[in-house]
């Protein structure tokens, strides 16, 4: 117990150990072109403040682990926590622009949306949407509801419910699986048509002639009216914010608080082309959708792809000038020359030192001389954990998992408070086939949690460590639990299959925006900027991770595209990417590919990388 005890009391040191240390933090704020003057820093919790000079520029003195907060008149403020290697902030403001719905005019009958979620439950009106709160008395057109009193709990499934509730709605399957044909709708388009649906010749004519697929053998929901089965459209489904293309006849019918069938363009528009068939919106009693069918956030919102994306060559001419020389080298004495020449003028930047161990290993695959002139700069980046990440994140890529997990146990002692450190840490054991230091390092993160020494956090990095947990126990419980002990370990069921995307970058200031782009040019968008998602910011630093998880399941076979457009990380420094994609994600083929990135180009989206699989791509 005394051991245990005395162990606990060393890690609270390390935890705490330099968090007064004052930083020396200075920099420039612009406006995104022009360096602003007056921008008050204030330290926040402390009285200490500061403001920039006519050229935009400061220098202020902050604890690390305290927060900068940048504000100015008529631009929205900036708060930044200081960490360990946090030397220049390079901050660009946006104007604040108010929400057009959050403001009141007097006389009108237009609420904000705060209002209306006050007035929800009383108001029957009102019905909550993947896009905010709609009001049936103001919206455009007629919202036909169906509120819990009303709900006939004998229902079997959704589409009963909609059958025999909502005159005028056409309802194709049953609650058996969804599956059987609507009569009614197959005599209505034998009619349209002259011909028989059932006939082996209009195999041809459903997809192409009626806009339907196969043999009208799927649940579906159609709200149009008559006219619209020239070119019949499905309704989708917006539960508690979720949007599904099929019916969800897996909702519990007795947990359905309200239904509102939105069959207008004017109350749909929000959805998109997706939502052309009309939208049924659900809100459950317990607010919590109940499916685990993903989203293609992509084809759902109908992006699609600009024509503005670098290629590779594109960014290859952006290179600083060493790294095109020696790119340019036909041999390896004329590598090692170019090298040579370069080495006295850039040897202390640590970016050199990684371009160039990177080169030599992959062009060349001259490992050894590769390491040693990453051994003779090792005094560059031992102390710092950001550049010690990018160094193992290319040691991973490159196959050497010793080193690269030399290098992270470095980061854990460095970050001993940061949750990314013992995920990263489990995950090179892995690679390592060492099973049981990764559980070790599994277990030690959720101990900590348990007394109290970490932070728990559900939604972000602890969804992420639940979900690795769980793989390596379903992939590894043999080689950790001998007979039938291994057959008696709990493991939850895998709420997704298919490929899977972990993106880690080693600068927490790094902002940059992800394209996913789909097999028929849609994209989605992942927005990592203050800017756009300041308070995802704010949350990755006080629980110390930099890594996001990418789900693409495989409906749809094709070529996905991965662009980036990098925005900087308020320094002259690149950023390190790495992208681990994972192909079979939770079965027993489960494999994987790491790729790492390199981000110094800005402002200019390029491609990152391609890989084939499936399509509808939800993020987390």
């Amino acid at each position: 117990m005394m051991k245990n005890s005395l162990i606990l009391l060393f890690f609270v040191g390390l935890v705490s150990f330099g968090q007064d240390t004052m930083k020396t933090v200075s920099g420039v704020v612009t406006d995104g072109r022009s360096p602003m003057s007056g921008v008050t820093i204030t330290v926040l919790g402390t009285p200490a403040n500061t403001s920039t000079d006519d050229l935009g520029k400061y220098r202020v003195q902050v604890p690390m682990g305290n927060t900068l907060r940048y504000s100015y008149q008529g631009m929205k403020a900036v708060e930044i926590k200081i960490e360990d290697v946090t030397r220049i902030l390079n901050v660009d403001m946006v104007p604040d622009i108010e929400e057009l719905e959050e403001v009141t005019v007097t006389g009108s009958n237009r609420k904000s949306q705060s209002e209306l979620a006050s007035e929800y439950p009383r108001n029957m009106n009102l019905i909550r949407t993947a896009f905010g709160y709609l009001n049936a008395a103001t919206a455009p057109g007629n919202i036909r509801f169906l509120n819990e009193e009303e709900i006939n709990p004998v229902a079997i499934c959704i589409l009963d419910l909609l059958r025999n509730e909502f005159s005028g709605v056409r309802v194709q399957g049953t609650c058996m699986g969804a599956f059987g044909r609507d009569e009614g709708i197959a005599n209505e388009l034998n009619n349209l048509t002259g011909r028989n649906v059932n006939d082996p010749g209009v195999v041809g004519l459903n997809p192409v002639g009626t806009g339907l697929s196969g043999s009208l053998n799927e649940g579906k929901v159609f709200i149009r009216g008559a006219s619209s089965l020239f070119n019949p459209r499905s309704a989708i489904f917006d539960i508690d914010g979720q949007i599904i293309n099929d019916p969800p006849i897996w909702l519990d019918i007795k947990n359905i608080k309200r239904i509102a069938i939105l069959n207008n363009f004017a109350t749909t528009t929000n959805y998109g082309s997706a939502g052309a068939g009309g939208v049924i919106v659900i809100n459950t009693i317990s607010g919590t959708p109940q499916s685990n069918k993903i989203v293609d956030q992509a084809r759902l919102r109908n992006n699609f792809v600009a024509s503005n994306i670098l290629g590779s060559d594109e960014v290859r001419r952006n290179w600083p000038t060493y790294l095109q020389d020696i790119y340019a080298s036909t041999t390896l004495e004329e590598a090692k020359t170019t090298y040579q020449k370069y080495a006295g003028q850039y040897a202390s930047l640590p970016f050199f030192t990684l371009d160039i161990q990177k080169y030599f290993k992959e062009k060349w695959n001259e490992g050894e001389y590769a390491d040693g002139i990453v051994e003779d700069n090792s005094n560059l980046w031992n102390q710092n954990p950001v550049l010690l990440k990018a160094l193992a994140y290319q040691y991973q890529e490159q196959g050497e998992f010793e080193k690269a997990n030399d290098l992270l146990k470095k980061v854990l002692k460095l970050r001993p408070n940061y949750a990314q450190s013992y995920l990263d840490l489990a995950n090179s054991y892995r690679e390592l086939r060492d099973v049981k230091q990764a559980a070790a390092m599994y277990t030690r993160y959720n101990y900590l949690i348990e007394q109290g020494f970490m932070e728990k956090d559900s939604i972000g990095i602890g969804a992420i460590f639940e979900r690795e947990y769980n793989n390596f126990l379903l992939l590894e419980k043999n080689a950790l639990v001998k007979g039938e002990k291994a057959a008696g370990l709990f493991i939850a069921d895998e709420d997704f299959k298919g490929t899977r995307l972990v993106f880690e970058w080693n600068d927490s200031e790094a902002e940059f925006e992800l394209q996913f782009v789909n097999p028929g040019g849609q994209y989605t968008l992942l927005k990592h900027s203050l800017a756009d998602n300041a308070g995802m910011i704010r949350k990755e630093k006080e629980y110390g991770y930099n890594t996001a998880e990418y789900l693409i399941d495989n409906a749809l076979p094709g070529t996905w595209k991965i662009n980036v457009n990098y925005l900087g990380n308020k320094s002259l420094t690149p950023t390190y990417l790495k992208a681990t994609v994972y192909y079979d994600y939770g079965s027993y083929s489960q494999r994987k590919e790491t790729k790492v990135f390199k981000m110094t180009l800005k402002n200019a989206p390029y491609e990152l990388f391609q890989m084939s699989v499936g399509s509808k791509l939800v993020l987390r």
